[in-house]
């Protein structure tokens, strides 16, 4: 019969084996490994289609004209005719001078025209009387041929007067200073009772049409030497020429008008690699205003089987390759290299390595690894954003 501490002793072993067993792994329900649940993961079926790349690029407003009024005759100015910061058209009054010695310049001009033309009007009818004397030869030739051309000189000199009044009209209408152009006047540099002199320097005031209104972009030289190989591979195709312009404003905004592409320089400026863009904008409440700040969103071209992966869907390791993990159709996980360009809004524009109808992880990656086995949700792939 076994004594007490026998028994204690084979208790403590049984315990002890009991404890080992579970430590390698032992299932006392009989439980093993291979009877553990399939991992769910969350997957997204890539799907290829035609994509618009955009680019974001940085700009100035300028305005869509601008003119500078100078005085073109000398003179007091008289009276202002507008408002500062107000809407002028053209041809409208903005200053008139003191015009007393132009009015004045203008009477003697004309006066000077009307004996012009009586001293004509006589030479005229003398030329006529010495012209019929010599038909009869009761004159010389040469009185005839003086006569005629005294009439011919006072003609001209009676041109000479016409262009002299002319020329005191026009000087006379300069004294009154108009707009060359529609658009809103700045402020005055000048107030009644200045003198201002003929094509001086310093602006009067001015003008500046804002609507429409320019935006000025600069973009890289490297970037338009990459759309242009993208075109020639055949990686893009070209948009329309008259794909709207979105403008953000400096808080983020964007402008309700939509712009369009003008013109791009043909020449690179060597100091910053960058070339430069025109944009016309709409801006019929004045809202953009010479010399922001904005950025315009272009419409780079368009990738015709274009596939995009969320951001999320992509992992990329300490050297920066990039992977994701994909589901076959037989359930199983696999692990691919992958190759993206930029992002369009949270997604990956895929370049290599992905293709339409790939089934592409995005939750549940952490319970995963290449060859396992899953069970795959699938959810709808929604692009949307720009660059």
């Amino acid at each position: 019969m076994a004594s007490p501490l026998h028994r204690l002793a084979a208790a403590i072993a049984a315990i002890s084996l009991s404890l080992f067993l579970v430590a390698c792994g032992g299932d006392p329900a009989g439980q093993g490994p291979q009877d553990m649940p399939t991992p769910e993961v969350t997957v997204v079926r890539l799907e290829a289609r035609p994509l618009t790349l955009t680019r974001e690029l940085p700009g100035r407003t300028h305005p869509y004209l601008v003119a500078e009024v100078r005085p073109q005759v000398s003179g007091i100015i008289a009276k202002q005719l507008f408002v500062e910061g107000s809407r002028v058209k053209s041809g409208e009054a903005l200053y008139q001078l003191d015009d007393a010695t132009y009015r004045a310049d203008v009477t003697s001009a004309r006066a000077a025209l009307a004996r012009a033309q009586a001293l004509a009007e006589s030479a005229r009818l003398s030329a006529e009387r010495i012209g019929k004397l010599a038909e009869i030869e009761a004159v010389s030739a040469q009185e005839n041929e003086n006569a005629i051309a005294a009439r011919r000189q006072a003609e001209a000199e009676v041109a000479v007067a016409r262009a002299a009044l002319d020329n005191a009209s026009i000087r006379l209408g300069y004294a009154r200073i108009s707009s060359p152009i529609d658009g809103r006047i700045g402020k005055s540099s000048v107030t009644q009772g200045a003198l201002v002199t003929a094509n001086q320097q310093a602006a009067l005031a001015t003008v500046q049409t804002l609507d429409p209104i320019h935006v000025d972009l600069t973009q890289s030289s490297s970037e338009l030497l990459e759309l242009r190989r993208s075109l020639a591979e055949g990686r893009l195709s070209r948009g329309d020429e008259a794909m709207p312009v979105t403008i953000l404003l400096e808080d983020g905004s964007e402008f309700p008008q939509q712009g369009t592409l003008k013109f791009s320089e043909v020449t690179v400026d060597p100091s910053t690699g960058s070339y430069a863009l025109r944009v016309e904008v709409p801006n019929p409440d004045h809202v953009l205003m010479p010399g922001m700040y904005v950025r315009a969103v272009l419409g780079a071209g368009v990738r015709n089987d274009a596939v995009l992966v969320p951001q999320r869907g992509i992992a990329r390791d300490p050297k920066g390759n990039t992977t994701a993990m994909v589901v076959g159709a037989d359930g199983v996980v696999e692990q691919r290299e992958v190759v993206v360009s930029r992002t369009i809004g949270d997604q990956w524009l895929v370049e290599s390595g992905l293709a339409d109808g790939d089934r592409v992880v995005i939750e549940g990656l952490q319970k995963i690894q290449p060859g396992a086995q899953v069970n795959a949700t699938e959810v709808t792939n929604t692009a949307t954003g720009r660059e």
